[in-house]
């Protein structure tokens, strides 16, 4: 019994700094072009990218100064950014009678989309321990 516990000891010892590593840390920065409103993003893997829920989202106060998210302990791995600048601070994103979006988008990487959002091969990014996305919403 004490073998057994001295030995889950050891593992778990060993283990920890293996998960440490794993475990990145994102900082996401937007530069936008009207000091109003709101900015809407969603954090995305290759699996949820085309229409899924975020793994992680945020809204940052455009009108109170907020433009820099962080998430913290995210699992190393590919990642992409979807967002809107909710200029008129309605909660949405606007769209025009054809469906076109008439409030500024981004992608990560700065990705722009052909006839329709950036493709994941385009907005995605790697996180492997302090990373840093600039995302222009004009």
């Amino acid at each position: 019994m004490i073998r057994t516990a001295a030995l889950i000891a050891a593992l778990s010892l060993t283990a920890a700094p293996a998960l440490a590593q794993s475990a990145g840390t994102l900082t996401v920065t937007f530069e936008t072009g009207a000091d109003t409103g709101a900015v809407m993003f969603g954090l995305y893997d290759a699996a949820t990218y085309d229409g899924g829920q975020p793994i992680r989202g945020a809204r940052l106060d455009v009108a109170a100064g907020q433009r820099t998210a962080t998430f913290d302990g995210l699992v190393a791995g590919e990642y992409a950014i979807r967002a809107f600048h909710d200029v008129n601070g309605d909660g949405q994103m606007n769209r025009n009678p054809f469906g076109m979006p008439t409030e500024p988008f981004a992608f990560s990487n700065n990705a722009v989309g052909n006839m329709g959002p950036a493709s994941w091969d385009r907005a995605r990014f790697v996180v492997e321990g302090a990373t840093v996305q600039m995302i222009s919403i004009r």
